[in-house]
């Protein structure tokens, strides 16, 4: 499941999209038209910003903005920065987790299958396309 800090943080860089400007756009102005607390934005933006996908300046004309264009970012990478793994079973979640059922499970080739469809929806999306 997507928690709210993966979709807030679709929903802000959407709307950092929309605004198709080179300025640092204030978080304030980001909260009220989304209609999240500023507060809670604050974090995310954060982990945003760690993860080299906006850009952030404080003081006077400060605010977020985008590091790329809109087409050059995938869901994906949205989702996978703020949620972690987006593996469906603990065992796909760590490459180096070594299950001792792993030659006899007969559910892995469809847990394999399903987290590939996953991985393919949401990286075959752009933030463009959501716009």
């Amino acid at each position: 499941m997507i928690s709210t800090r993966g979709r807030y943080a679709l929903r802000v860089m959407i709307d950092l999209a929309e605004q198709h400007s080179d300025r640092f756009i204030p978080l304030k102005d980001i909260a009220e038209r989304q209609g999240i607390s500023k507060k809670y934005l604050e974090i995310i933006v954060k982990d945003l910003v760690a993860g080299d996908l906006l850009v952030g300046a404080s003081g006077k004309g400060g605010g977020y903005r985008l590091c790329r264009k809109p087409e050059e970012y995938s869901v994906g990478e949205i989702l996978e920065r703020m949620e972690g793994s987006l593996a469906s079973v603990a065992c796909l979640k760590d490459p180096d987790y070594d299950c001792p059922r792993k030659n006899a499970c007969q559910t892995l080739p469809m847990w394999c299958e399903f987290d590939r469809m996953v991985h393919d929806f949401f990286y075959g999306k752009t933030l463009k396309d959501l716009l």
